[in-house]
């Protein structure tokens, strides 16, 4: 048996190195390697191809790709309608001499559309470009605007409600993904707004802002819109999401997506232009169809694995590790991973750890939020790189990108590794985060 599992494990390693060499993308060399290992377990093990098994796991997290579409396209709209040009330009104009002020502002502003949707990809998309055009009117240089925007895109996609690491890790675990906001909060607030301070605040050439050159740089806000068609959406999607928690016996269970949905109508209703809904709605499922094919063909590589017992072989190796060396190592293991597997590791490495932490008695909240802020550090790393990518694209960077970029970043990464590691030591005492 552990001879079949560990050629499962070769096997598919074996056919994803081989779909990257032949330049194919993550996507579909993860979803060689299943397809390779599963032939392989079906003729050796059982004598026929698992294609049941295939099938099942490509569903396995359709819900979060659900959520992912709906936050994604709720936070298109807010953009479509001028609502984030708005935002910024009311930021920079009352806060323009009030550098302290308006960098945390800007700070909040990166993280929310990542927190909604749970990809610091969107962060850079919607409002990545605006904040970096702040940031350069306040004599930021291109490589540490361009890694402040990154390392707060990131800190975004870790941040609550949404974090599709702890989400995917859960689900693998049979844990409901309760009580992770109070952790993340606190662990992705305080990486932000250190990458954002330590970026930005250091590399200033002045004090204050230059409030006509910050605002010439930006986009102009459509006539009509206000802090209350701004808002408002935002309130009925906070509501909706309290209100199932302070009744949840009264109150219809809807689902995040039907609430993200119900706040992009608002949008579409208080929207001061007219939208055109079904183009938003057509680039966003294109922008997200790497995002969506990952989670799509992570599903199927791991029940391939669960179904050759390949995943229980990697959680055997897991749970034997010394804690010792799990916190010494930890931070650099889950962002290389990430960086090549992207969410992947979430269920492959995630479930293993969350129950050794648990067995040891740590609280495995805790412990889980602490992994799924480290994880999105790696999204600058090859080959993958989503958030790397597109805040070198979005910014127009034309820096040596692993060179200058990365080395801009390493201060700040070490801050939330060395945080999201004492959240791991010291998980038992801070269970009092997890309510």
């Amino acid at each position: 048996m552990f001879a079949h599992a560990y050629m499962i494990l070769g096997i598919a390693v074996a056919a994803f190195l081989v779909a990257k060499a032949l330049r194919l993308s993550t996507e579909l060399a993860m979803l060689a390697s299943a397809f390779a290992a599963a032939v392989y377990h079906g003729v050796a093990w059982s004598g026929e191809f698992p294609l049941r098994h295939i099938v099942e796991g490509t569903f396995t997290y359709f819900d979060v790709c659900l959520i992912f579409i709906s936050a994604t396209f709720f936070m298109a709209l807010v953009k479509e309608s001028g609502g984030v040009a708005f935002i910024v330009r009311r930021i920079v104009g009352a806060f323009h001499s009030h550098r302290v002020i308006c960098l945390l502002l800007l700070t909040f502003v990166m993280l929310i559309p990542g927190a909604l949707t749970g990809s610091g990809a969107t962060s850079v998309l919607t409002v990545g470009a605006l904040v970096g055009s702040v940031l350069s009117a306040m004599g930021v240089d291109e490589t540490r605007k361009t890694a402040a925007i990154f390392m707060t895109a990131a800190m975004s996609a870790a941040a609550p409600p949404i974090n599709l690491w702890a989400m995917m890790a859960a689900a693998g675990a049979n844990m409901p993904y309760v009580g992770f906001n109070g952790p993340l909060a606190v662990l992705s607030l305080l990486g932000a707004l250190f990458s954002m301070f330590w970026l930005a605040g250091r590399a200033a050439s002045s004090s204050s802002i230059s409030r006509e050159e910050a605002l010439a740089r930006l986009p102009e806000s459509p006539k009509g819109m206000n802090w209350l068609r701004v808002l408002l959406p935002f309130v009925v999607f906070g509501g909706l999401l309290i209100a199932g928690r302070i009744w949840p016996f009264d109150f219809p269970i809807i689902g995040l997506p039907m609430i993200f949905m119900l706040s992009a109508l608002m949008v579409w209703l208080l929207s001061p232009v007219k939208l055109n809904v079904w183009r938003v709605l057509s680039d966003t499922v294109h922008n997200l169809l790497p995002l969506v094919g990952i989670m799509v063909v992570v599903g199927a590589l791991i029940q391939v694995l669960a179904l050759s017992g390949a995943r229980g072989v990697i959680s055997l190796h897991v749970v034997i590790l010394p804690l010792t060396t799990l916190f010494a190592t930890l931070f650099i293991i889950l962002p290389i991973s990430e960086g090549i597997l992207q969410y992947a590791v979430a269920p492959l490495l995630g479930v293993p750890l969350i129950m050794l932490f648990n067995m040891k008695g740590m609280d495995p909240i805790v412990a889980l939020s602490a992994m799924s802020v480290l994880w999105p550090l790696g999204d600058c790393l090859p080959p993958t790189a989503v958030i790397g990518r597109a805040a070198v694209m979005e910014l127009h960077y034309e820096g040596r990108y692993y060179g200058d970029f990365v080395k801009a970043c390493l201060v700040p990464m070490l801050f939330i590794a060395a945080c999201c590691t004492l959240f791991l030591i010291y998980s038992k005492q801070l269970a009092f985060l997890a309510v």
